[in-house]
């Protein structure tokens, strides 16, 4: 598959791996001492026609494109341009599901999968580890659960956070019913995570102890 990477996040989650994601506009990034620019400008047609050079590849494999970020619905105008744009390749997107209804579903029904990001049921917890509450990431699942679409739900195990076991339940209360529920990725937090803060010039200092075991396994 083809991986599009859209800056800007509305979140800022206290374990986020991809800082360089969490800006809209290009920025500097220094590693081994050299610093390059992360991001760049594209149009819609551009972008749809870089993508569309693999189609036979993709057609062969059984493959496609897969937009995430960042967070693409973060730029929900410019990703329905491009998806409209391509025709005949599958497309998923992934996404932590912070949008309006209306822009949630624009990008639904115009895409084939997608890998929805779960972190945290209780709204007050969620604002407090990624900034934002979660009243219209609920919504948008609920949606996603309702449409038939082929989905992954996937959650973080971040220790001391969200791996207990009353997060847990309640994550699986709200995709009892899901039509188009595929699986469940339980994916274990790794220290990598703040490696790239200093290349963008931010600090990494999570408000959790990144070497607990989490409660929850990913087994």
């Amino acid at each position: 598959r083809t991986t599009v990477f859209l800056k800007g996040c509305p979140m800022r989650c206290a374990w986020c791996h991809n800082p360089e994601g969490q800006r809209r506009e290009p920025q500097p990034l220094t590693k081994h001492g050299r610093t390059e620019i992360s991001g760049y400008s594209i149009d819609a047609e551009a972008l749809a026609a870089r993508i569309r050079r693999d189609e036979d590849i993709f057609r062969d494999s059984g493959g496609g494109v897969t937009f995430t970020g960042g967070e693409p619905l973060a730029q929900a105008e410019f990703l329905c341009e491009v998806l409209d744009r391509l025709t005949d390749i599958h497309k998923a997107v992934e996404t932590c599901g912070y949008a309006s209804e209306q822009t949630f579903k624009r990008v639904l029904e115009r895409v084939d999968y997608m890998l929805f990001d779960v972190k945290l049921v209780d709204s007050e917890l969620h604002k407090r580890w990624t900034g934002v509450g979660n009243e219209l990431i609920k919504a948008n699942l609920k949606t996603l659960c309702e449409s038939g679409k082929p989905f992954v739900a996937r959650v973080p195990l971040i220790p001391g956070v969200n791996d207990s076991a009353e997060n847990m339940e309640a994550t699986a209360a709200l995709l009892v019913g899901a039509k188009g529920l595929q699986r469940v990725e339980l994916l274990r937090y790794h220290k990598t995570a703040g490696a790239k803060y200093p290349m963008v010039g931010l600090d990494y200092a999570p408000d959790f102890d990144e070497d607990a075991e989490p409660a929850i396994h990913d087994k």
